[in-house]
């Protein structure tokens, strides 16, 4: 079909030698754009991020380059750091369905009771449809009734979090600070931890 293109998917681990013979072949073959798989797959993510920017500069930088399944907050700007422009996970979905919410601040899990009576939002200053109109005790008790409002709400705001981080750091690489912006999300996300 005209409105879908062909992606070949680089493969090979963590072995910087079986990836380039794997990149090799298939940029020879001209393919519209090229996908790393084979990643979080159980290797530590400090492994993966190592292994990127290695993996990334072996795609042609004119063709969109895909990152396939890996999605935490910091998977996603370390890929973008090493030259990724695309990425897909379940992880938003899965954890807004498991009451983990994603925040400019950090994960918070809304099944704590320290929500049970909180009022203010998942995130301050989120525009989403869950923030807007829902506070964290509503979603704990949400939970705690095993409601499916409650996993489709948290998995709206996941989403909206994601799409919010990936338009900042679009505009952080345009303003060129982009490395001051990944290192300022780092640390708001460490010292939540």
């Amino acid at each position: 079909r005209t409105d879908q293109v062909l992606f070949a998917i680089v493969q090979g681990g963590l072995d910087i030698n079986l990836r380039t013979s794997c990149a090799t072949e298939l940029v020879a073959m001209d393919f519209p754009g090229y996908a790393l798989g084979g990643f979080s797959v159980g290797e530590s993510p400090e492994s993966m991020h190592a292994a990127l920017p290695a993996c990334a500069a072996l795609l042609p930088e004119q063709k969109p380059r895909y990152l396939m399944g890996v999605g935490r907050p910091q998977d996603l700007l370390a890929g973008v750091a090493a030259g990724i422009d695309m990425f897909d996970c379940v992880m938003p979905t899965r954890n807004g369905r498991n009451a983990l919410a994603f925040t400019a601040d950090g994960p918070i899990r809304l099944r704590n009771a320290k929500h049970r009576r909180d009022s203010s939002p998942v995130e301050s200053g989120c525009g989403c449809y869950c923030c807007a109109n829902y506070s964290r005790a509503y979603l704990h008790h949400l939970f705690a009734a095993e409601e499916m409002l409650g996993p489709t709400l948290l998995s709206l705001h996941n989403v909206a979090f994601y799409l919010r981080l990936m338009r900042e750091a679009r505009q952080a690489i345009v303003e060129g600070r982009f490395a001051s912006f990944q290192a300022s999300c780092l640390a708001r996300w460490n010292t939540a931890s």
